[in-house]
């Protein structure tokens, strides 16, 4: 997995790009915030990051604001890295966009555990995105049929992918997760339930 990586201070960055190649990331190294938005502009962005707060040009916090905003990025993990651990800096990062936070000098361990926790999220996320898409494929090939269907004119059977004709209830439970209550609409019980009963009523009387 790709790791968006701002870090001003070249120390700092080092020590980032070390722990997290050695954890099996992929990493992608900027030295401001300016050079970090660039690398979520490209196709396909890495969805997990981990930024510092203060830089020069986009700050971290201003950065988290303008993924949040691109649809591209919006559902990103980011994971805050500062000194600023007062409640109300907390509170401004979440507030911005961040998911996570880690104070500086942070704890190596801890990093890596909450890197593992982002992994596993933007993980589920890709997941249940995938799995959204494929059940809109599926609805719309319930909904269509997957296209013209070949019918009978007399029999109203439906010629199936194998060149095979069913019936119409048949060929939908099979291309579908529908299932069917018999009944009988009232033109067919005028038409052929109502005169078979009489007849059946008119043998017993004669009988």
């Amino acid at each position: 997995m790709k790791v968006i990586i701002a870090e001003d201070d070249p120390v700092s960055r080092r020590l980032l790009e070390a722990r997290l190649a050695k954890w099996g990331y992929e990493v992608l190294s900027n030295k401001d915030g300016t050079a970090a938005w660039q690398c979520f502009q490209q196709p396909d962005p890495p969805q997990l990051a981990v930024l510092d707060w203060m830089m020069p040009g986009i700050s971290g916090l201003d950065l988290c604001k303008m993924v949040r905003a691109n649809p591209a990025t919006k559902n990103a993990h980011l994971i805050m890295l500062t000194a600023r651990d007062t409640r109300e800096d907390v509170v401004s990062g979440l507030t911005a966009g961040a998911d996570d936070y880690v104070t500086k000098p942070f704890d190596v361990e801890e990093l890596r555990a909450r890197v593992k926790v982002g992994e596993r999220i933007v993980t589920l996320q890709t997941s249940l995105a995938q799995r959204v898409q494929e059940l809109e494929l599926a609805l719309e090939q319930v909904r269509q049929l997957q296209g013209l269907l070949p019918i009978c004119l007399y029999c109203k059977k439906i010629r199936n992918d194998k060149n095979y004709w069913q019936q119409v209830e048949s060929y939908i439970m099979d291309h579908s997760e529908a299932r069917f209550s018999h009944g009988i609409c009232p033109e067919c019980y005028e038409k052929v339930v109502k005169p078979e009963l009489e007849k059946l009523g008119t043998m017993e009387q004669g009988g």
